[in-house]
């Protein structure tokens, strides 16, 4: 579908020289670049899904645990917050 955007005139000769560097069309690096974009903020790794889900070791929990209320004892704009 074709869609009109503005692009300033320095991002899109820096545009065309990439595309003219990798063989490919304008609208072909630009499209590349947006799923790419979009791939990242969506997408987590299964890899740091599957560590986020493991269980945290008593060292590891300490640490977690005065950093948390140094952070609290630090702030001087607001509060600390309710975790």
């Amino acid at each position: 579908m074709p869609t009109s955007v503005h692009i300033p005139k320095p991002l899109l000769a820096a545009v065309d020289r990439r595309a003219r560097a990798l063989h490919v069309s304008r609208s072909r690096l630009i499209v590349r670049a947006l799923e790419r974009e979009l791939k990242q903020r969506d997408e987590w790794s299964p890899e740091l899904l599957a560590m986020l889900g493991r269980p945290v070791d008593a060292k590891t929990a300490a640490v977690v645990t005065e950093t948390m209320a140094a952070v609290h004892a630090n702030r001087r704009s607001k509060g600390p917050l309710d975790l």
